[in-house]
């Protein structure tokens, strides 16, 4: 009985002392640590993090004045000493920035990250000596080939795609000559090459570039891909499979919004000399200092001023077309600089003899002038042999690409 009842205080004994640490070890398991939280180069948890957004009317000296510098520094010496590295005048409302703050001291100011967008961002510090770090976040590009057949609207195929919607505005833009998005319908189909950017692998931003497309609407087919011919060429032109360019050559107009307030006529009574006359350009009436653009590449071929023309601008764009922009209140470019399509050369004004502010457009063909609304002109100027030989080399394998693609997604 003795031997009974020792063995019985053992086990409880026993029992008590397992159940005592297994209580331990579920206390311990149940604390959760904090989590390290790593951004901008800040560890967060070392510090009392602050998140906020630039609100209208904040500068960068009204954003440190909440807080305290260390060693007293002057909010005048700070933003002396970052300027030349940080542009205090772009900070703008709706941006968001962060505050890091002395945990210790809380309303003690260590540094402050402004960011301007997903990728980019400012960090000003003011740890040891005030330093100010212009920096982006580490991305990568990667490649991938959607095809997709028209579900409604063309930016929710996309969406259903897994791609940017703002990829639809891309596409209008490259085939805004060729295919008229208002009316594209369910059953047009298109397949592009797109590279696509992420933050650290894994975060999307968007789409950042285009290397080839395919659009097919109401049965036509219509191929795409972006083409510089020299390395000076800024921005790439887009061609077809056959090297023909999908651009116009001309834009419809030197001005993006405007009306017409005078046509090309060979009689127009002139409102300042009071009698009628031939009229060879098209009036188009705009506030003072409307950006003037060239409606073609070229060569400037003369800037100056006339007392009838004003200040005037005119282009030459190929052996055949020239055009001359009439009446400027500025001019921003000189004889013999190349422009491109759409640059802006100068701005709307009423000098010489003009009634109030606008620009007259003058279109030469041939070396005489002609009314440019009547006009079919022509697309970009086309590749000569030897570009033409080296972009067709270019774009064989894409267009291969998107051959095998089309055909496996539409069976054709």
């Amino acid at each position: 009985m003795r031997y009974l009842v020792l063995a019985i205080l053992f086990v409880t004994f026993f029992t008590a002392c397992n159940s005592k640490e297994e209580s331990d070890k579920a206390k311990k398991t149940s604390v959760k640590k904090e989590p390290i939280v790593k951004e901008y180069g800040f560890t967060f948890n070392d510090f009392k993090v602050v998140r906020d957004t630039i609100r209208s009317g904040d500068t960068f000296s009204k954003l440190l004045e909440k807080f305290p510098l260390k060693d007293s520094l002057r909010i005048h010496d700070v933003t002396e000493k970052v300027k030349d590295s940080f542009n205090l005048r772009r900070i703008k409302a709706g941006k968001p920035y962060i505050l890091f703050l002395d945990k210790k001291k809380p309303n003690t100011l260590k540094a402050l990250v402004y960011i301007e967008d997903r990728i980019s961002y400012t960090v000003v510090d003011f740890r040891d000596s005030i330093a100010v770090f212009n920096k982006k976040k580490p991305t990568t590009v990667k490649r991938r080939v959607v095809a997709a057949e028209i579900e409604g609207s063309l930016s929710e195929t996309l969406t259903n795609a897994g791609v940017s919607a703002a990829l639809g505005n891309k596409l209008a833009s490259i085939y805004a000559y060729t295919v008229d998005f208002f009316k594209i319908q369910k059953g047009d189909k298109f397949a592009v090459t797109i590279n696509e950017r992420y933050i650290e692998d894994s975060i999307y931003v968007g789409v950042e570039s285009i290397e080839a497309s395919y659009f097919e609407h109401k049965g036509k087919k219509i191929f795409a891909f972006p083409y510089k011919i020299s390395e000076e060429q800024k921005k790439s032109d887009y061609y077809d499979e056959n090297g023909k360019g999908l651009k116009s050559m001309f834009l419809k107009a030197p001005l993006d919004y405007f009306r017409i307030s005078s046509r090309f006529s060979g009689r127009r009574f002139h409102p300042v000399q009071m009698r009628f006359k031939a009229h060879n350009g098209t009036d188009y009436a705009a506030p003072h200092g409307t950006p003037i653009k060239t409606t073609a590449s070229g060569i400037v071929e003369r800037t100056g001023y006339t007392s009838g023309n004003g200040n005037y601008v005119k282009v030459r764009h190929s052996s055949t077309y020239a055009t001359q922009y009439l009446h400027m209140s500025k001019i921003l470019v000189r004889n013999g600089q190349r422009v491109t399509q759409g640059q802006v050369i100068g701005k709307v004004g009423s000098t010489g003899l003009a009634t109030g502010p606008h620009v007259c457009y003058r279109f030469w063909k041939n070396g005489v002038q002609v009314d440019p609304l009547r006009q079919k002109l022509p697309n970009a100027e086309p590749l000569n042999a030897s570009q033409k030989k080296k972009y067709l080399a270019h774009i064989t394998p894409l267009k291969k690409e998107l051959d095998s693609i089309t055909a496996i997604k539409f069976k054709e």
